[in-house]
């Protein structure tokens, strides 16, 4: 691997260029800046799926190699996925590809999708460190190869066993590629020889490690507090995202279109919000100017701490204006031709 590359996030390589170097506890500033309240799988061999994905509406198409496509159609995925990523790309989303594991696997995959236009991997069932270092060198060769700027790609892990789980902080630290992690329900479940459950209580301790493997590493959690495989039920998915907002995760992914709309209302703020935010601020700054530390807004007392809170908001909501408006431009240059 090249000398000195520094990636996109905390701290930098070791000598030999291998051993990310990341400083636990340090919050990555450009991780708040991304916006993927909802990642739409999308099966990679299915067109006509791929063909209209561009118009969900999706801050992110997850075109999927992996438990989508049965093992037969492996090799058809493959060969189009490449052609796949710039049609999902027409309404302004993000493109990322899940990928399989073991290896031998994963890196046909990369071979296969490793191109201009490629946001980020998804690697599911992420069990060491190890894997995340061999992961980012892989990606990082095929970018070299292909006149890819060096550490571009990202990378959003899936912790979706209990090895996986006991080691999330040593994985999300990785390399400075990750940017996400989550915990797949299904697969974690599975793994624990346990029934899911329409309230996903037996995931509470697993989510929270999560959330707090996040906030360790400077990168966002995503997910929702239980499983949200039940598409129809739209108003569950909605109290799902409210939940998991409030816990601290930032997106979730989803497997049909009706999913979407919910999941980008639900992680993003409402105009009342966003101007009780700027009310808090405003308002301390004034208390401030005067030699008080707190002051009271809307019969409730502001401090630093709150003002503070406040303020991540904001940076947050002008992150999600920001795709909002990307997505808008895409839809209507699209619709105009």
């Amino acid at each position: 691997m090249e000398q000195g590359y520094k990636g996109t996030g905390r701290g930098g390589w070791s000598a030999d260029g291998w051993a990310y170097a990341g400083r636990v506890g340090v919050p990555r500033e450009e991780t708040v800046q991304i916006v993927r309240r909802s990642a739409m799988f999308v099966p990679a061999n299915m067109p006509k799926y791929v063909e209209k994905a561009w118009t969900r509406g999706a801050d992110t198409v997850l075109l999927d190699l992996e438990d989508s496509v049965t093992p037969g159609q492996k090799n058809n995925a493959r060969a189009m996925v490449k052609d796949d990523m710039p049609v999902v790309a027409k309404g302004g989303a993000d493109v990322m590809v899940r990928i399989n594991k073991p290896f031998e696997m994963a890196v046909a995959d990369l071979d296969a999708c490793v191109w201009p236009g490629l946001a980020g991997i998804r690697f599911p069932k992420a069990e060491s460190e190890q894997e995340i270092r061999i992961l980012d060198r892989l990606i990082a060769e095929r970018e070299l190869a292909r006149d890819m700027p060096l550490g571009a790609i990202q990378i959003a892990v899936s912790i979706e066993t209990a090895v996986g789980l006991q080691n999330a902080l040593a994985i999300a630290t990785a390399s400075p590629r990750v940017v996400t992690i989550s915990l797949g329900s299904e697969d974690y479940t599975l793994d624990m020889d346990i029934e899911p459950s329409s309230d996903g209580k037996e995931l509470f301790l697993g989510k929270m490690q999560i959330l707090l493997t996040a906030r360790l590493a400077g990168i966002q959690a995503a997910g929702l507090m239980a499983s949200n495989v039940n598409f129809k039920d739209i108003e569950r998915v909605v109290r799902l995202v409210r939940e998991a907002r409030q816990m601290g995760f930032k997106g979730s992914t989803c497997i049909h279109p009706a999913q979407v709309q919910p999941l980008n209302e639900g992680f993003s703020f409402t105009p009342e919000e966003i101007a009780h935010a700027k009310r808090v601020i405003t308002a301390l700054e004034a208390a401030e100017a005067e030699g008080r530390d707190s002051v009271a807004v809307d019969g409730k007392m502001v401090d630093i701490p709150v003002a503070d809170r406040a303020r991540r908001l904001l940076v947050r909501a002008e992150a999600i204006a920001r795709v909002e408006a990307r997505k808008r431009a895409a839809l209507e240059a699209n619709n105009a031709r």
